[in-house]
């Protein structure tokens, strides 16, 4: 079982920046491929970014490439998710989450593990 514990969100301005942190506690985060994910108001929860175990390959949505970084320390069992250039469409809840099967999923089905999220609001 693995706990997954989001931070980092809060209220921007157009153009600023977050960095949100996924703490995983329970088995080790190293094992598993994570994700994020983002659910804007109305909207289906949609998939930004993942990294892998060993945080050599990443994947994001055409909407983040550029602007956000996914990364992690294995040694603290916490993901990250740095936004720069921030867009009012930006705006939801972010979730991470834990791929027991080591994929690089995009879809929700793929990953075992779900934080509550945290929320994530662009003013423009």
């Amino acid at each position: 079982q693995v706990q997954l514990v989001e931070s980092g969100g809060g209220l921007v301005q157009a153009g600023g920046s977050l960095r949100l942190s996924c703490a995983a506690s329970g088995r080790t985060s190293v094992d598993y491929t994570m994700g994020w994910f983002c659910q804007a108001p109305g909207k289906e929860r949609e998939f930004v970014a993942a990294i892998s175990w060993s945080g050599r390959r990443t994947y994001y949505a055409d909407s983040v490439k550029g602007r956000f970084t996914i990364s992690r320390d294995n040694a603290k069992n916490t993901v990250y998710l740095q936004m720069n250039s921030l867009k009012p469409e930006d705006t939801g809840v972010y979730y991470c989450a834990a791929d027991i099967d080591l994929g690089m999923g995009t879809s929700e089905s793929s990953y075992d593990y779900w934080g509550q999220g945290t929320q994530v609001t662009v003013s423009s």
